[in-house]
């Protein structure tokens, strides 16, 4: 095995002079033994991971009595930044732990691929004419250039992007698997569309609620009309749905791509909310599954909560409002305050908004209920404007002055004939129960606001406590105010309130008992060329035809403008044209589907670039395979559940919090899905999830307010200067918008590689955010240049382990490491192991100095630990010490319990309870010999002289307490 390169005499990397020994580890060192090791690795396929079955099987049978062990993280959107120092923190942490578990006798799945299609790249190529497909190559190239240079074990034959058509062809595949199924609510799970037509047919099932509005019996409805009826039980369906508009971009926008102020977060144009028909996927019907079980995932408390709070399940009743011949449905879970309520509120875009508008204000009304408007429809024309310049989470809002106007309408209340004035307020969102609610300013904070600014009255129903001071008491209390002739619900309890009312309710025909859930079905269009096509043409009806698997991928065609038609940015009621809709030549398509040739227009709106990532980790397992989304032996292989009751998925999934919710339920959501159907054997895609923490470095402001770069900031006197001008210093997580950015590539220039991921695991447990200190990266260096001296001879080159016998101590001090140091990787706690190595290093230096050979049998292991951590390093000194394979195959240490049970320990003597002195005795030691230990001692002795000893506390293991009288 030569290793010229690494190894040459010649690489002092510290220039040429008698003061720098020709063999030390320095930075041009390491830079030339880890570009030797990279190299190496790729040649030999060093991290090439073998399938039970397959083109990927050769060499299965060396691991095929290992355990398997899939660890992945969540792979990066090719941004042309490339890496920062943050982004590397999680993808060591996933290296250095399928390293440790390759080397404990796993058969691990570590791969790589990139997030490509999005946004950036699409207004990149508006800008620059350049096609979206280069720019996100060459940065996909760039990136994995970096992490090549770190050294990560990936097995680059898995790797792909999902801009790939071999890729996007399986997204299209799974779409139309979720287009062709439905949600059977008897059997809590999806089932093929064409076993809901043959029950239809066979009369043993009803169309579901809402699903057929021609109001006649499926028997009777012709054919068109009952592909309309089944269309709206798929769980891939279209529907004219309240979304993000930005004309300014020419696209919808998710919640997180718009801004507090209801702006575009990319190019900060104005963001309207309008109605729009769009591509719906029916998460809602999993939302029990996908509570139920969270619980039986290996995910922090934080992380399940917030996708709790975010499905948000809500038990409660549904209660009809009369509006004339018009009914208004709300949700609330508290029915008990239905005699509270004093008005209602309608979302601007609730449906019923136009049927309720009157056509003139009544005599007497409230000049503060018509917004200063002629008619309730100029009233309610410009408030709709108005709240559709606002994003929702500027509406939900609490600190925000409470608006809207009247309808000229009015409800009933049905437990009392009162009259409820029916208004518009943007506090109120569709998104949300019906979009409309009862108002109980007598019990709700916003209601009461809202009631005040427009002189609504205030009823309570809820008792305050004597001390209330006014306003909303939303406490607990016994109900009042609250009878009819045929109900009372006074003095009882909130439950007993909530039972007995909801159960009058339901008699009288004006509700029920539900459950309702804050998640609403995800929006799935987008009106961008950068995305993948849907695989859906529309008949001459204007219904969505499945194009057939024969047909897939449906390919990008190439155009020549990228951009959205020139809108006026803040024309609200601009209509939205796709990039695609211009491509005349592939928009209309002449198809044979089973009818014989026909003519069909293409969809041409594209997916989000949710889609790609929503099942990435199944093609890890065999990107090359067309004929397949996934082998079914190879997803039980490395997902399949391990155990009954084991939800299965990837072993260990890294990534982000700021992915915690729509990322994990889109992807759980698509997961179930497949596995209703029958493709995937695991319930769950990420069995165990770890959010590692964000890394934070300085940043600067300048008396703008704006960022400055860090780099470009020095100090003098104290001061922080940029361009001679002083500029106030904060932290913040590291970025591009704080300008803080500090890149891999510096510091692997600057130290190498192996400091680099050394420095970046000893700044705290994986999850742990930890501040950047650039000045503290040589402490890491220095570590791995003592590791080197343990068994490289900085003069000679020669290696300094022999095969001596250890002493007991030294024996002591391995065994004592070998067991931190697993346990550090074990439990993502890189730091402890690196301490634990630490002291080992320190007790080899301390021990056998320059001159006395190292135990050979020592060095090995030593080399071992830092495998994981510093595997360039570990691979160059495994060679040096004479062995021909790769350390990354080698047998991870193993503790020897002997060593670990202490000898001696160390116990505190007190006088009178305060510590003046320790004393080291067997670890076996009694009371009586802990005494006697503690009175030898020097010091204890001079406290003692002379005085009397009361009594004497002596604990084994842990103290010796004198009291002096």
């Amino acid at each position: 095995m030569s290793q010229t390169d690494s190894r040459s005499t010649e690489a002092t990397g510290g220039g040429v002079g008698g003061d720098i020994p020709r063999h030390r580890y320095t930075p041009a060192l390491a830079q030339q033994i880890e570009l030797a090791w990279q190299d190496r690795w790729e040649a030999e396929g060093t991290f090439h991971t073998p399938n039970p079955v397959g083109r990927l099987s050769a060499g299965f049978e060396r691991v095929a009595d290992r355990p398997k062990f899939f660890a992945m993280d969540m792979f990066p959107y090719p941004s042309g930044a490339g890496l920062h120092v943050g982004h590397p923190l999680g993808y060591l942490g996933t290296d250095v732990t399928s390293r440790f578990r390759r080397m404990d006798g796993d058969n691990v799945l570590h791969p790589m691929g990139y997030d490509a299609f999005g946004l950036p790249a699409e207004q990149y190529a508006v800008q620059t004419g350049q096609h979206p497909r280069i720019t996100t190559e060459a940065n996909i190239a760039a990136i994995s250039a970096q992490l090549r240079r770190l050294g990560v074990d990936h097995d680059q034959r898995r790797t792909f992007a999902t801009i790939d058509p071999g890729y996007y062809k399986w997204t299209q595949w799974i779409f139309l698997q979720i287009f062709g199924s439905w949600f059977d609510a008897d059997a809590g799970r999806a089932r093929r569309i064409e076993e809901l037509v043959a029950e239809l047919d066979a009369g043993t099932r009803e169309p579901g609620e809402g699903t057929n509005s021609y109001g006649r019996p499926w028997a009777e409805l012709d054919e068109v009309q009952r592909g309309v009826v089944v269309d709206a039980h798929r769980l891939a369906y279209l529907h004219e749905a309240p979304v993000n508009w930005c004309p300014g971009l020419g696209t919808v926008l998710s919640n997180e791509e718009v801004t507090p102020d209801g702006r575009s977060e990319r190019g900060n144009f104005p963001v309207f909310r309008r109605p729009l028909k769009q591509w719906m996927m029916r998460i809602t019907a999993y939302a029990d599954r996908l509570l139920a079980d969270l619980d039986r995932l290996d995910w922090s408390d934080s992380l399940k909560l917030m996708q709790r709070n975010w499905i948000g399940r809500s038990t409660g009743a549904r209660i009809r409002f009369a509006v004339g011949e018009e009914t208004i449905e709300v949700f609330t879970t508290r029915p008990d305050t239905l005699f509270g309520a004093t008005y209602m509120v309608l979302a601007p875009e609730h449906p019923l908004v136009g049927q309720l508008t009157a056509d003139a204000w009544p005599d007497g009304t409230d000049p503060r209920w018509t917004g200063g408007a002629a008619t309730p429809a100029e009233a309610v024309r410009e408030y709709q404007r108005q709240a559709s310049r606002r994003s929702e989470l500027d509406r939900q809002d609490a600190g925000r002055e409470k608006t809207g106007v009247w309808l000229g309408a009015t409800a009933v209340n049905p437990v009392n004939g009162r009259d409820l004035p029916v208004f518009i307020a943007d506090y109120v969102l569709t998104g949300y129960g019906t979009g409309a609610i009862m108002a109980v300013p007598g019990e709700d904070t916003r209601d009461f606001e809202f009631a005040e600014a427009f002189g609504l009255p205030v009823v309570r129903t809820v008792q305050p406590p004597a001390d209330f001071e006014g306003g909303a008491y939303t406490g607990p209390g016994r109900m009042i105010n609250s009878a009819n002739d045929e109900i009372s619900l006074d003095g009882l309890d909130k439950a007993e309130a909530i039972a007995r009312i909801t159960e009058w309710l339901v008699a009288k025909g004006s509700g029920e008992a539900t459950t309702t859930y804050k998640l609403r079905d995800w929006l799935f269009s987008r009106q961008r060329y950068w995305g993948e096509p849907f695989p859906i043409v529309y008949d001459e009806h204007d219904r969505p035809v499945a194009v057939p698997r024969s047909m897939l991928p449906v390919l990008l065609p190439e155009v020549d403008d990228y951009s959205p038609k020139t809108f006026d940015d803040d024309d609200a009621d601009s209509a939205p044209e796709p990039p695609l809709s211009r491509a005349s030549e592939w928009t209309t398509v002449e198809l044979d589907l089973g009818d014989g040739p026909k003519k069909y227009r293409r969809e041409t709106n594209t997916m989000p670039n949710w889609a790609g990532s929503c099942w990435y980790y199944l093609r890890y397992l065999d990107p090359g395979d067309d004929e397949r989304m996934v082998d079914p032996e190879l997803e039980r292989y490395w997902m399949g559940p391990r155990e009954p009751g084991d939800t299965g998925g990837v072993d260990l999934y890294v990534g982000g919090v700021e992915h915690a919710v729509l990322h994990l339920l889109y992807a759980r959501f698509w997961h179930k899905v497949l596995f209703d159907l029958g493709h995937v054997s695991s319930e769950e895609p990420f069995r165990r999830l770890v959010n590692q923490g964000y890394i934070s470095a300085y940043a600067y402001t300048d008396e703008r307010g704006f960022y400055v770069p860090a780099a470009e900031v020095v100090e003098r006197d104290g001061q922080f200067l940029f361009e001679g001008k002083p500029v106030n210093r904060e932290y913040g997580k590291i970025g591009k918008s704080l300008k803080n950015m500090v890149t891999p590539d510096e510091m692997i220039g600057a130290y190498g590689a192996d400091t680099f991921r050394v420095y970046e695991m000893s700044t705290g447990p994986l999850e742990q955010s930890r501040p950047w200190e650039t000045k503290a990266v040589v402490g890491s260096q220095r570590l791995l240049q003592r590791i080197w001296r343990v068994v490289v001879d900085e003069e000679t080159g020669a290696v300094r382990a022999a095969d001596v016998e250890p002493a007991e101590e030294t024996l002591r001090a391995l065994h004592r490491a070998i067991d931190g140091v697993r346990d550090g990787y074990a439990t993502l706690r890189f730091n402890i192991a690196i301490a634990r190595i630490t002291e080992l290093t320190n007790h080899l230096t301390q021990t056998y100095g320059a001159d006395r050979p190292v135990p050979r049998s020592v060095a090995d292991p030593l080399v071992l630990m830092v495998a994981p951590l510093a595997p360039h390093l570990a691979e160059e000194l495994w060679s040096r010490l004479g062995h021909e394979s790769s350390s990354a195959w080698a047998p991870f240490p193993v503790a020897d319990e002997r060593w670990l049970v202490e000898d001696t320990v160390q116990v505190a003597v007190q006088v009178n309870g305060k510590v003046r002195s320790q004393v080291q005795v067997p670890a076996d030691a009694d009371a009586a010999a802990l005494e006697a230990a503690a009175r030898a001692d020097e010091k204890i002795a001079g406290y003692l002289g002379g005085a009397t000893i009361r009594r004497v506390v002596a604990v084994p293991g842990r103290l010796v307490n004198f009291v002096l009288g």
